[in-house]
């Protein structure tokens, strides 16, 4: 819980009100020293004044309510909200203050307004990347007119969670996975797709193709409707997140991993809209699991589990993860395991998930474009270096094909490679 998420504290006074209670004392020790009347009047009002500013205060049960939500798309994020008074106190006499998480960038200064009995506000952030963060509760502070006295006012609300993934995701729903819900008691999930059974009607959206529209219909209801059919599919996905420290750093590991968190989020959210079932592991020394599951209540507990997920301490075996995930898994699901692949025990890891029934794919996100910041200029040996990463790192995911397909994710900003990847049938993969 952040300083603005706490309860309000009583008025404290700020650096102008301690330099006039100073001038103030020296004036009445003049008047002492000096046996004059005058000094001491003109010591009065510099003495009263922090007491009669901490006096018109607001009320202690006065309480700032808050209304805000994320918008934006792709690399912009735009908070906008309102925060609405109790006690009728003065919005001009409001200061709010936002904590701004990593990774996220301020482009433009906070626009607050006064309004009627509240404040409005709009923040201009930006992503360098897909992630995900949690925005505190804002401190707001009510000040004097004369900025001698303030007060924290307390704020009923809830964090915001920031959700910034590729936007391929959402044509997972072309993927057809594997099954392994066992035969007895089997129970098939329903989607909602261009083909199947006749389903539902709904107003026709940007992007639906003319032969879905229902014509008869919409003549009916004078606008545009197109037809929904139930599709009938089932299948499991589990997605691995590897804590483990590399050798590239805590600073460009804590990187990487927001930008798999950010990724393994946007393929559950992809897969759990089409019914499927999503599973989430976790490994550093030890596992940490979500079983598979469907439903909202799965996505909110793998964004949960994925917004406070933190790089690890000290690295485990390779050999403990793959047994492990028998304990919370039925071998043969569909695995996809992100890890930067920095280090060599990469094929050894999967070379246990292997042996142990889990057909892995690897997202690895590259550390390449992290190595030099975009806003530099390149020079000459920044070429030559991010030559020689390029083909290291080419040899050593030919290297892990040897085990497991690789995508290689260089472009934060698309997973199109990746989705394309799922799309293909597994034996044409095994070609490639």
């Amino acid at each position: 819980m952040s300083g603005a998420e706490g309860t309000e504290t009583v008025v404290r006074r700020r650096a102008p009100a301690a330099l006039l209670l100073a001038a103030g004392g020296l004036l009445a020790l003049g008047a002492v020293a000096l046996r004059s009347p005058v000094p001491l009047f003109l010591a009065l009002p510099l003495l009263l004044a922090p007491a009669l500013a901490a006096f018109s205060s607001p009320p202690p049960g006065e309480r700032a309510e808050l209304t805000w939500s994320v918008a934006g798309d792709g690399a912009a994020v735009r908070l906008e909200g309102t925060l609405r008074l109790s006690a009728g106190t003065d919005p001009r006499s409001l200061t709010v203050r936002f904590y701004r998480p990593e990774p996220l960038e301020e482009v433009a200064p906070t626009e607050v307004r006064g309004e009627d009995g509240a404040v409005g506000f709009t923040t201009h952030w930006r992503a360098p990347y897909p992630c995900l963060a949690v925005v505190p509760l804002p401190e707001v502070l009510w000040v004097d007119p004369l900025g001698l006295a303030e007060r924290r006012l307390h704020v009923e609300g809830r964090s915001l969670r920031v959700e910034r993934f590729p936007p391929e995701v959402r044509r997972l729903s072309a993927v057809r996975l594997r099954r392994t819900t066992p035969l007895p008691g089997e129970v098939r999930a329903r989607a909602l797709g261009p083909s199947g059974e006749f389903f539902t009607l709904r107003a026709a959206a940007g992007g639906d193709p003319v032969r879905r529209i229902n014509w008869r219909a919409s003549a009916r209801e004078g606008r545009l409707l197109v037809n929904e059919y139930s599709v009938e599919r089932t299948g499991d996905i589990l997605l691995v997140l590897d804590l483990r420290p590399t050798s590239l750093g805590a600073e460009r590991d804590a990187a990487l991993l927001a930008l798999s968190a950010s990724a393994a989020l946007g393929i559950a959210t992809g897969f759990l809209s089409e019914k499927a079932r999503v599973g989430l592991a976790l490994y550093d020394e030890f596992l940490s699991a979500i079983p598979l599951g469907s439903g909202r209540l799965q996505r909110h507990r793998i964004a949960r589990a994925l917004t406070g997920v933190r790089l690890g301490t000290a690295a485990g075996p390779s050999e403990r993860l793959a047994v492990s995930l028998r304990r919370y898994f039925p071998p043969g699901v569909t695995t996809v395991l992100f890890t930067s692949l920095a280090d060599d025990d990469g094929g050894l890891l999967l070379s246990h998930l292997r042996r142990r029934g889990f057909p892995v794919a690897v997202l690895s996100p590259s550390p390449i474009p992290l190595l030099v910041p975009a806003g530099r200029a390149r020079t000459e040996d920044d070429a030559l270096a991010t030559r020689l990463l390029t083909l290291a790192r080419r040899q050593r995911i030919a290297d892990t094909w040897r085990e497991a397909p690789v995508v290689d994710w260089d472009e934060y900003w698309s997973l199109s490679g990746f989705v394309r990847f799922l799309s293909t049938p597994v034996l044409e993969r095994r070609r490639s």
